[in-house]
């Protein structure tokens, strides 16, 4: 088992990788814990044993279920059962579980503890950590949140085998990601291995910058792009996809800026390309229907901002130039 700790201001809180890590929930529980609602979708079918009285709270299946009405009915449920301050949440799931029923700890009494027991790549390596709850509206991805930390995360790399094919891989678009943040070892770690390092990287930028009032955004690295393509609907995309095709978009942005060389823009296509993950916009789907959307994003408050790569690494990048969005998505449109 691979032991980290994220820190943060006046705490840390540890984050446990390897197969069978699920069942270290008892000991992460905090002392004195007197119930645990344990937050799940029927489609996890991953089950927890917290140690201490606990009720299953089930949500609805699929990225439809990551709304304020089910944030409603998880607080309401909770009040029914007598959840208090001085019990746990634990979600038990992927990025949508652990950002919904983040969100619902968050809210309900103002605030009650929320471990999560991560069951997939994407959620392992990425939505279960650093503290960002939400859910979605028509508008966008995300719009509605809160930050709350959990005080501890589980990422069970056993239970990743009986993920779907395509969901597992889809998972690999946020790795692709940390290749650019500092991963630059990635390549050739074991899976268990691959998943602290991302989480690492993941700790130390989140530690330097918790409310995202600046260096925190590199971590929306190929985001922007792939929630404009998640929020324009109706396509079959999964998340890792659309953001293994926004890291392309947006190494295409930065060439036509002059930030990279050809050769870097290569790099991006070859590591995404390496995990099976598309490169090019989803077919139907063309950049009349995104840019209206780029405007929508969180990091838009000084007009369309991307984070691009650069010879500084990589960093928000504002105003840029409607020219160069062009000629970048004719680089990825099949």
């Amino acid at each position: 088992m691979i032991h980290l700790e994220v820190p943060l201001p006046g705490r840390t809180y540890p984050v446990l990788v390897g197969d069978g890590a699920r069942h270290e929930l008892a000991s992460v529980i905090p002392p004195g814990t007197r119930r645990v609602a344990v937050v799940t979708q029927h489609e996890v079918g991953v089950d927890v044993d917290p140690g201490r009285e606990f009720r299953v709270f089930v949500m609805g299946d699929g990225e439809a279920a990551k709304t304020m009405t089910t944030v409603e009915t998880l607080c309401r449920d909770f009040a029914q059962w007598g959840l208090n301050r001085n019990d746990v949440v634990v979600a038990v799931g992927g990025g949508i579980v652990t950002d919904t029923a983040g969100f619902a700890a968050a809210s309900y009494h103002r605030g009650v503890p929320v471990i999560h027991v991560a069951t997939t790549l994407l959620g392992q390596v990425d939505a279960a950590i650093g503290g960002k709850t939400g859910v979605n509206i028509p508008e966008g991805k995300n719009l509605i949140g809160a930050y709350w930390q959990p005080s501890a995360v589980l990422c069970d790399t056993e239970v990743l085998r009986s993920m779907p094919p395509r969901e597992y891989r889809s998972g690999f678009g946020e790795v692709a990601k940390y290749h650019f943040l500092g991963g630059d070892h990635l390549d050739g770690l074991s899976l268990p291995e691959q998943v602290a390092a991302c989480v690492r990287i993941k700790a130390e930028v989140v530690a330097s910058d918790e409310r995202e009032a600046g260096r925190r955004a590199i971590l929306n690295y190929g985001h922007t792009l792939a929630h404009a393509i998640e929020t324009a609907g109706s396509y079959d995309v999964r998340h890792g996809e659309a953001v293994a095709v926004g890291l392309v978009f947006a190494a295409e942005v930065a060439h036509q800026l002059g930030r990279i060389d050809a050769e870097r823009v290569a790099l991006h296509r070859q590591i995404v390309a390496g995990y099976d993950l598309p490169t090019t916009l989803p077919s139907g789907l063309a950049a009349p229907d995104l840019t209206g959307l780029f405007a929508r994003d969180k990091k838009a408050l000084d007009g369309v901002a991307f984070v691009l790569d650069g010879p500084d690494g990589v960093e928000v990048v504002t105003n840029v130039p409607a020219d160069a969005i062009h000629a970048a998505f004719a680089r990825i449109t099949p």
